[in-house]
């Protein structure tokens, strides 16, 4: 079986960490292979956004403990392949059934929208195995709530999780997570590929960097998108009142 499922369609990359038995924990081998995907993602012009979701009763539980220990590997030393480490630009949207924690928690972080059924919990969980993880939580959503997360290494519902600005929407189950998921891909397909790359690029750069260097990036950037066809039949399709076809270039 697969460790790691990846469909393309109508230009939405479908991404499922598939190893339900461990939870979707991230092993050699699943780390190897999401690695591939973002870089297939990112570089494949049909594909304008992505859904990440994992199979069984979990999104991610993060680095394979029992793998690393096996390995003599102490907490935090498996970096996993990200999207942002990746520069995928694209949009993402995490799609969460059941537990996002540790590093599956980080990786859903990295996604611009998070969705979540009922039965989900996420949490950073990394203290409580001598170890830290995304520092950058304190930017996204109040700091006493993300420092609440981060340092008790607690897991929060669903519930609590919108409460505080985490997730976008929480969904009964997970058909309707998955329907809500597409929903929002096809309106993401609207947009300007190359513009909602830059606005994507942007932010997170912004999560890190001082505002004069995300200043300069978005000069740069925006004089870049501005030579494109797209900034051509942006205007035009407005104007002849149809939809645009974006070609990302």
């Amino acid at each position: 079986m697969p460790v790691l499922l990846y469909e393309k369609r109508d230009g939405v990359a479908y991404i499922t960490l598939n190893r339900p038995e461990a939870l979707n924990a991230f092993n050699d081998e699943l780390n190897e292979a999401i690695g591939k995907v973002w870089t297939d993602f990112r570089d494949d012009k049909s594909l304008f956004v992505g859904i990440l979701t994992g199979s069984g009763r979990a999104f991610s539980t993060g680095a394979d403990l029992k793998e690393m220990t096996a390995r003599g590997m102490g907490a935090g030393s498996r970096p996993l392949n990200t999207p942002i480490k990746m520069e995928v630009w694209k949009p993402l949207i995490a799609a969460i059934d059941g537990y996002a924690v540790g590093g599956g928690f980080g990786m859903a972080l990295q996604c611009d929208i998070r969705l979540a059924t009922e039965r989900s919990e996420l949490g950073d969980v990394e203290t409580r195995v001598s170890s830290w993880g995304a520092l950058h939580l304190t930017r996204m959503i109040p700091v006493g709530e993300a420092l609440y997360i981060l340092l008790s290494g607690a897991r929060i519902k669903a519930q609590e999780a919108y409460r505080i600005g985490l997730v976008h929407k929480v969904l009964p189950d997970r058909e309707s997570l998955m329907q809500e998921a597409k929903r929002i891909a096809d309106e993401l397909k609207l947009a300007a590929p190359l513009a909602v790359q830059a606005v994507r690029r942007l932010t997170y750069t912004g999560l890190f960097k001082p505002w004069e260097e995300v200043d300069a990036l978005a000069q740069k950037i925006r004089h870049e998108v501005s030579l494109t066809e797209d900034a051509q039949e942006g205007p035009r399709a407005f104007a002849e009142k149809r939809k645009p076809v974006w070609k990302m270039r």
